[in-house]
């Protein structure tokens, strides 16, 4: 009877240590998932700390985007205020050169203008000088045929005379 109960008292013993050895198992596998908790709410941290940062990332990437976009609208606002500015000068110079021919176009009539006028009073002086001329022509035609008279004048005076004076002999 005292194997028996040390029999039982040994499977008693082993029984109890099976259990506490369960209980350790247990607790290790409590431990063990606590600690699988834990790293899988770091590792949830993590990853919300690295989707915090990608956003941040993203953000930035979206605002130096936008500056860019910005940057770019401005520089497109320079080049169009620098084109329209451009083509008001080029407009201004157009008129300017515009104006500039009309005024040269302009003075060349007045020109031709005044060389007709300077033409038509040299003509008329010419004219007036041929007129003089055919009138001193004509005066002296005229004085020459006055004298042409005088002396047939005097020539028949003379032949009269003569005949008076031969009569009288």
């Amino acid at each position: 009877m005292r194997e028996t109960e040390t029999t039982r008292d040994r499977a008693r013993d082993r029984a109890r240590e099976r259990e506490r050895e369960r209980e350790r198992a247990r607790k290790r596998d409590r431990e063990r998932e606590k600690e699988r908790e834990t790293e899988r709410q770091s590792e949830r941290q993590r990853d919300r700390a690295r989707d915090r940062e990608t956003e941040r990332e993203r953000d930035r990437e979206r605002e130096t985007e936008r500056e860019r976009q910005r940057e770019r609208e401005r520089e497109t606002e320079r080049h169009r205020e620098t084109q329209s500015e451009r083509d008001r000068e080029r407009e201004t110079e157009h008129k300017r050169q515009s104006e500039r021919e009309t005024e040269r176009e302009t003075e060349r009539e007045r020109e031709k203008q005044s060389e007709r006028v300077r033409a038509r009073v040299r003509d008329r002086a010419r004219e007036r000088e041929t007129e003089r001329e055919r009138e001193r022509q004509s005066e002296r035609e005229t004085e020459q045929e006055r004298d042409r008279v005088r002396e047939t004048v005097k020539v028949r005076q003379t032949e009269r005379e003569s005949e008076i004076e031969s009569e009288r002999e």
